[in-house]
Order: structure tokens, then C-alpha cells, then sequence
């Protein structure tokens, strides 16, 4: 009975999802994975809803609407939370050396890897639809063309991690 739920919900949890996502700022892919945990927790101590798709509509704003308030409430860091009191000065160069290396690996990107992979690496730790506003493409091939980026990346750099 679970499975034949899940597997009918499927569909219309990823439109609903999609649909209401973006307007708060979020992933589909963290809605949906968010409300199915919810599905589960409530099979588990009330079993099915009786209507389940009004439930999991109802599901998918009540989570698109958690995800807005406490994304208000995020305010992202000055600097690094990571504790960099006992590094020593050898341990802080060998991170800039490993930072600039990754830099001028990013500027022999192709295409538009460059833009996008410093927008990525960006300390304003800048969302998709600020990233997609800035370099002009739609949001949802930031994630492909990430990907593809990513690729280029990893094999030029590997020979250089392979030389050391």
C-alpha cells in the first residue's frame, strides 16, 4: 500500500515542488525531500491521509513556508566559522598556494566556466537566481553548466595533483 502512494504521489509532489520553490528561494529537490520525510513520519504514527494529494499540496506550501522564514532568519557569516587559531604560518601559505593555483585553474576555463566558477567560489556565498541574474542564463542551467565546469576543472587539474 506504502509503495503504491509513494509512486502515485511522485509526480505531483515534483510539480508542486517546482511550482512553489523558487518563489521562497529553495531547491525543488529539498521541498520534496522534505515533505516526503513528512509523508513517512505520518505513515509511520497516523498512516495515509485520506485525501493524499490535498495533504501533500497543503505539505508542499506548509514547507515552501518554513523554508522562507528561517530563510530570513539566516544571516550568512562575517567570515569563516572554521577555527584558524592553531594553524601555523607554514599551514596558511600552503592554503593560499592551493587557493591561487585553483584561481588560475578557473581562469583557463572555457566558455563561461570562468564566470561561473568564480561566482560559485564567491565569499558572498551567492544563490543560483543571484549567480543566474548575474551571468544572464536561466536558473536551471546553473546546474548543468556547473557540472560541466566542474568536469573541466577536474581534469585540469589533475595533472597537476598527480605531479605533487
Amino acid at each position: 500500500m506504502t509503495h503504491h502512494l509513494l509512486t502515485a504521489l511522485r509526480p505531483l509532489l515534483t510539480a508542486e515542488a517546482s511550482a512553489e520553490a523558487y518563489a521562497v528561494g529553495a531547491e525543488p529537490a529539498d521541498l520534496e525531500q522534505a515533505v516526503w520525510l513528512r509523508l513517512l513520519e505520518r505513515l509511520d504514527t497516523e498512516g495515509p491521509p485520506l485525501d493524499p494529494q490535498e495533504w501533500l499540496r497543503r505539505a508542499v506550501r506548509s514547507e515552501a513556508r518554513r523554508t522562507r522564514r528561517t530563510s530570513r532568519l539566516e544571516l550568512p557569516y562575517a567570515a569563516e566559522p572554521a577555527d584558524d587559531g592553531d594553524r601555523g604560518p607554514e599551514q596558511l601559505a600552503l592554503d593560499a598556494a592551493r587557493g591561487r593555483a585553483l584561481r588560475a585553474a578557473v581562469r583557463r576555463l572555457p566558455g563561461r566556466c570562468p564566470r561561473l566558477m568564480e561566482a560559485l567560489l564567491s565569499p558572498e556565498d551567492l544563490t543560483y537566481r543571484e549567480i543566474a541574474g548575474e551571468l544572464g542564463i536561466s536558473q536551471g542551467s546553473l546546474g548543468p553548466e556547473r557540472s560541466r565546469c566542474l568536469g573541466c576543472l577536474r581534469r585540469l587539474l589533475t595533472p597537476e595533483v598527480a605531479a605533487r
